[in-house]
């Protein structure tokens, strides 16, 4: 999902929560809103914790060297 669907979800769940003043039968949006932007606040410390991860990974490059062939065997 990523940083970007984490934030999209929180900004989908603030409008739900918020800003919307409809009513649906059987349906509260506002608790659909809280729900969104609880899941986006777990996906995005997901994604930050998981890209911070990678960041700490390295790499070692080995790199062998034939400078002296062996003598060829008679």
């Amino acid at each position: 999902m990523g940083i970007g669907g984490g934030i999209a979800l929180l900004v989908i769940g603030a409008i739900l929560s918020f800003g919307v003043a409809d009513r649906i039968e059987g349906i509260n949006l506002t608790v659909i809103g809280y729900i969104c932007m609880g899941g986006g606040l777990i996906a995005l410390i997901a994604a930050m914790a998981l890209n911070a991860q990678r960041t700490n990974t390295t790499h070692r490059e080995v790199v062998e060297r034939h400078d002296n062939p062996p003598a060829p065997r008679v």
